[in-house]
């Protein structure tokens, strides 16, 4: 639905060059969630305001539903807009127009039928829960509801494509989550495919399928969310998650730990979070394993589950144990000093 195929953009200020993009590739498949993640400055934003040419890539190409938008003359290009939504961390809704007539005026600009434009916003008012709320002005609404406006306001166009620019990144996380859930729907029920940007790792988790982390214009890692986000290879990306990580314990701790026994972090998926592996690794095996620390992430489709674990006993029947776990298609990360 969406590929980019070695896109660059750079800025000119003054007499310098800002490289916001450095040969960035990606394929977007239809009717998937797909997230990119990265810290401030990354080139996220830029990144997806080239996918409708809000940015213009310096070098590169773009591809949507199979048309090379570079290429587009200015009224295909208008046409091509259409089938692609947007949504933004500030809303920007109208300030002196109702909730209604903020998901109406761009259809009636667009010269919609009055029918058809009323149909539709009673639709998609209905479909992000604001049916009640149609005559509110937007200063009237919490943060939430102003976002749900501005979902209402870019499925109206019925896009084939819906792009997310931080939509959640000003909201609390009762509120995000609520958000969250909207848009797992939209991707369902409508069948829209969606690609979002966010520094928030609990976004992608939630409802991406796959996933690319960006570092200073570069996508350095990318794949599906269960493959990066629990076998991370580089090292931008271990250290995205560990600033994250449910595991950070005092050194003091840790050190004392590291002094009687291995510090390990498990990560279970599929079967093996199912199974009493710890219970049975104590029965088998001269070893005392403690958890230390854990929890469950709930991705899209699957639960992983994550713990810190001391194991406390004999090297060999350590070692030994460690092994078993590697059997139990455990997934195994020795902490160290």
């Amino acid at each position: 639905m969406i590929k980019l195929q070695h896109v660059s953009k750079t800025f000119r200020v003054g007499k310098n060059k800002i490289e916001a993009l450095k040969d960035v590739s990606l394929e977007v498949n239809k009717g998937e969630i797909f997230g990119v993640i990265g810290f401030s400055g990354a080139g996220k934003s830029t990144l997806i305001r080239c996918v409708n040419l809000l940015e213009r890539p310096t070098s590169g190409e773009v591809f949507v539903d199979g048309h090379d938008v570079l290429k587009l003359k200015k009224k295909a290009l208008r046409q091509m807009r259409r089938k692609i939504g947007m949504i933004f961390q500030g809303y920007n809704l109208l300030e002196t127009a109702n909730v209604y007539d903020n998901v109406a005026t761009p259809l009636k600009l667009e010269g919609v039928p009055n029918e058809e434009i009323k149909a539709r916003t009673e639709k998609y008012l209905e479909i992000v829960g604001l049916t009640d709320r149609k005559s509110a002005y937007p200063s009237q609404l919490s943060g939430g509801q102003k976002q749900r406006v501005a979902i209402a306001r870019a499925l109206a166009h019925e896009p084939e494509v819906l792009l997310s620019d931080e939509a959640t990144s000003a909201l609390d996380p009762n509120t995000t989550d609520a958000i969250l859930e909207l848009l797992l729907r939209v991707n369902k029920e409508l069948g829209i495919t969606i690609f979002l940007i966010t520094h928030e790792l609990n976004v992608i988790q939630r409802i991406c399928d796959r996933v690319a982390v960006m570092e200073n214009g570069r996508i350095v890692e990318q794949g599906s969310v269960v493959d990066v986000f629990t076998r991370p290879q580089q090292p931008m990306t271990k250290r995205f998650i560990s600033t994250e990580s449910k595991f950070q314990i005092p050194s003091t701790v840790k050190d004392d730990l590291l002094k009687s026994g291995r510090l390990v972090k498990l990560t279970f998926l599929g079967e093996s979070s199912k199974d009493p592996i710890l219970a049975t690794l104590a029965k088998q095996y001269d070893v005392l394993p403690s958890i230390i620390a854990g929890g469950i992430d709930q991705l899209k489709n699957q639960s992983v589950g994550k713990l810190l674990v001391h194991l406390k006993g004999d090297k060999t029947q350590v070692e030994i144990a460690v092994g078993f776990l590697h059997d139990q298609d455990v997934l195994v990360e020795e902490v160290k000093d």
